[in-house]
């Protein structure tokens, strides 16, 4: 089993702490998060891990490499010119991916304990394309599912809302944890190129009937730790455990 981690973003919330140090290698209970997603990567069965990187690159190799690559193979995938975003990073990471089975794409910059064996597992059952782990939680931006799956997005922000195709029975509208399992054909049936966000894809793939389903994983503890205060909390909730 693959897994890819997003940890090339330059995390400016969280400067000055992000001045020196990438993101990915922020500590939430005297430990990076790299590093805990990782090893929960590796326990729910991944044995090659794929990393892309781009400010502190070095940095996160030197991390890799005194872990031992947490005991698997790891790949770096080095964005040298800039991020590009969670679709561009995917694709341009597509080298390294054995795509022999669904694999993980999973954020860095997130502590939850959420269930990858039952994500996947889920995913398996589903036969979608897709499989997003969702959750109720308050966020100003939200993401469309109906009987058939991915519907669309919300973003209360911009005041916006987007459904790319009729609606099938209930809408419900869920917050994203961060997590998909992907089937690997998804490789070939993106056409979008160099710097783009992985929903571009998504919703246009739903739009053409492919299934974007979602697993909720209501319940969970999860923080994004992109600012000083959700890092604080990621601490609080990790000295507790």
């Amino acid at each position: 089993m693959d897994a890819m981690i997003l940890a090339a973003g330059f995390g400016t919330r969280l400067r000055p702490l992000t001045d020196r140090l990438p993101k990915a290698l922020v500590e939430v209970g005297g430990i990076p998060v790299l590093e805990r997603n990782a090893r929960r990567l590796v326990a729910a069965g991944a044995d090659r891990l794929i990393v892309n990187v781009h400010p502190f690159a070095d940095a996160i190799r030197t991390h890799v490499t005194d872990r031992q690559a947490y005991g698997v193979d790891v790949r770096i995938a080095h964005e040298v010119e800039a991020p590009l975003e969670t679709g561009g990073g995917l694709l341009a990471a597509r080298p390294h991916f054995r795509a022999q089975a669904p694999f993980f794409l999973h954020n860095a910059d997130v502590y939850t304990d959420l269930d990858l064996r039952a994500l996947y597992a889920a995913h398996e059952a589903s036969g979608a394309l897709v499989t997003l782990a969702m959750m109720e939680r308050n966020s100003p931006r939200g993401l469309l599912f109906d009987d058939r799956g991915l519907l669309g997005h919300v973003n209360d922000e911009r005041g916006t809302r987007l459904e790319v195709r009729p609606p099938e029975g209930e809408v419900t509208r869920l917050a994203f944890a961060c997590v998909h399992v992907i089937e690997p054909t998804i490789f070939d049936r993106i056409t979008e190129a160099g710097r783009f966000g992985i929903f571009d894809p998504y919703l246009r793939l739903a739009a053409e009937g492919a299934r974007i389903a979602p697993h909720r994983v209501d319940g969970c503890t999860w923080v994004d730790i992109g600012r000083p205060e959700q890092l604080a909390h990621a601490n609080e909730l990790a000295a507790t455990r």
